[in-house]
């Protein structure tokens, strides 16, 4: 574990330098201070990613956090308020439990965790984390929106339904309704081609046959062995039965991105490689996301990625709480969150905000190639007596959270 003082510093200060700067503004002792603390994980370095592309990022999420920190001190200096940001990392198979204990030792009242589901359930079941809300800003595991839920735990980052829901609903437009699932042999993977197997059913589509990749994760091609691979994957998919989309399901990107292109008949790749539903991406511009995309750039030197989205989400709803209830205390903050007035703009089209069965955060979905934007879920038609948002992932009648 490690803790990064110096940043909470830093990261406070930008959101006020911004505009006229506080010491002019109000007097010290009427500021209310809200205290958020983000706890992450260092990156497994025994994993890199598939593509050279694809930069090594070691803050994802952290900068998110860090950017509505800023946001919110841009509006929150005019109200007699402040947001401050503590940050801690877990080591791969650290102690989750002493790094919670140094957030709340700091004060926090809120934490976000860019965490996995295990590790986040941890958290959850801490005693040190008292009363604490936690925003899940990473972990996509319907079960925490299930039978593992939490009246604590808040969910910024969209569920594995959801997301598959959203490319289902996009293929069903496109009357793309035959498809072929490949899935890797990673415990995700086979939840993940399960997800897919219920959105298939659940939108009219038939998955007409399925394989499961053969190798391991480590198994990456390092040799640059191209005749191979194009020896390899067609015969792997020949006997496949005829389809209109390859749907490949691979969380842990360590063989999906050799399917495009490589198939025995010539069919879109879709699924976790190719046409992918994401919360984010960096080619989106639409509904001011560009402003977004720039200010982030800006502070962390990057693209923004969906982790990054789902921790600037989390803070920014406190901030937009705070904002409209003139106060930072818990109890006033939850029940707005919660009401029917709360509304956050996601830089999504809909304006996003929270379900009260499960806590999951209702927002658009983008539906993306590697470098432009195909769509947005939920598409035309897909009605819903709420919102159209909620014809994505569980419902409130047949969700199985019970706080």
């Amino acid at each position: 574990m490690k803790t990064l003082p110096s940043s909470l510093r830093w990261v406070a200060m930008g959101g006020l330098a911004i505009g006229l700067g506080w010491s002019t503004l109000l007097p010290a002792d009427t500021v209310e201070t809200l205290t958020v603390g983000y706890i992450g994980m260092q990156r497994d370095d025994n994993v890199e990613p598939l593509s050279v592309l694809d930069p090594v990022l070691d803050d994802e999420g952290l900068q998110g956090a860090r950017l509505g920190i800023n946001d919110n001190n841009a509006t929150a200096q005019f109200l007699g308020q402040e947001f401050m940001l503590h940050e801690v990392e877990v080591a791969q198979g650290g102690d989750v439990g002493e790094a919670l204990q140094a957030l709340v030792d700091e004060g926090v009242d809120w934490i976000v965790s860019g965490l996995p589901a295990e590790a986040l359930l941890d958290v959850m079941a801490h005693p040190a984390r008292g009363d604490r809300v936690v925003f899940n800003a990473q972990a996509p595991d319907d079960e925490l929106r299930g039978e593992a839920c939490h009246p604590d735990l808040y969910h910024t980052t969209p569920s594995r339904r959801m997301l598959s829901d959203a490319l289902a609903q996009f293929l069903a437009f496109k009357q793309w309704d035959r498809w072929a699932l490949v899935y890797g042999n990673t415990e995700e993977d086979r939840i993940l081609a399960d997800v897919l197997r219920t959105a298939a059913e659940r939108y009219g589509h038939r998955i007409v046959g399925d394989k499961q990749w053969p190798h391991d994760p480590m198994a990456r091609r390092a040799e640059g062995g191209f005749h191979a691979i194009q020896r390899e994957i067609p015969v792997f998919v020949q006997d496949l039965p005829e389809h209109d989309v390859l749907v490949i399901a691979d969380e842990t990107d360590y063989f999906g991105e050799y399917f495009p292109y490589q198939t025995w008949a010539p069919r879109p790749v879709v699924g976790t490689q190719g046409l992918v539903a994401a919360p984010w991406h960096r080619a989106h511009e639409s509904w001011g996301a560009v402003q977004l995309q720039r200010r982030f750039e800006d502070l962390a030197e990057r693209w923004m990625t969906p982790r990054d989205f789902g921790a600037w989400l989390a803070v920014r709803s406190l901030g937009e709480a705070a904002a409209r209830t003139g106060s930072v205390e818990r109890d006033a903050i939850l029940d707005y969150l919660l009401s029917e007035e709360f509304e956050l703009a996601g830089y999504l089209g809909l304006p996003v905000s929270y379900r009260t069965w499960n806590h999951q955060l209702r927002q658009p979905i983008l539906v993306t190639g590697p470098r432009m934007v195909a769509s947005v879920s939920p598409q035309e038609g897909y009605l819903h007596p709420r919102t159209p948002l909620d014809s994505l992932g569980a419902d409130e009648g047949e969700s199985t959270c019970r706080f």
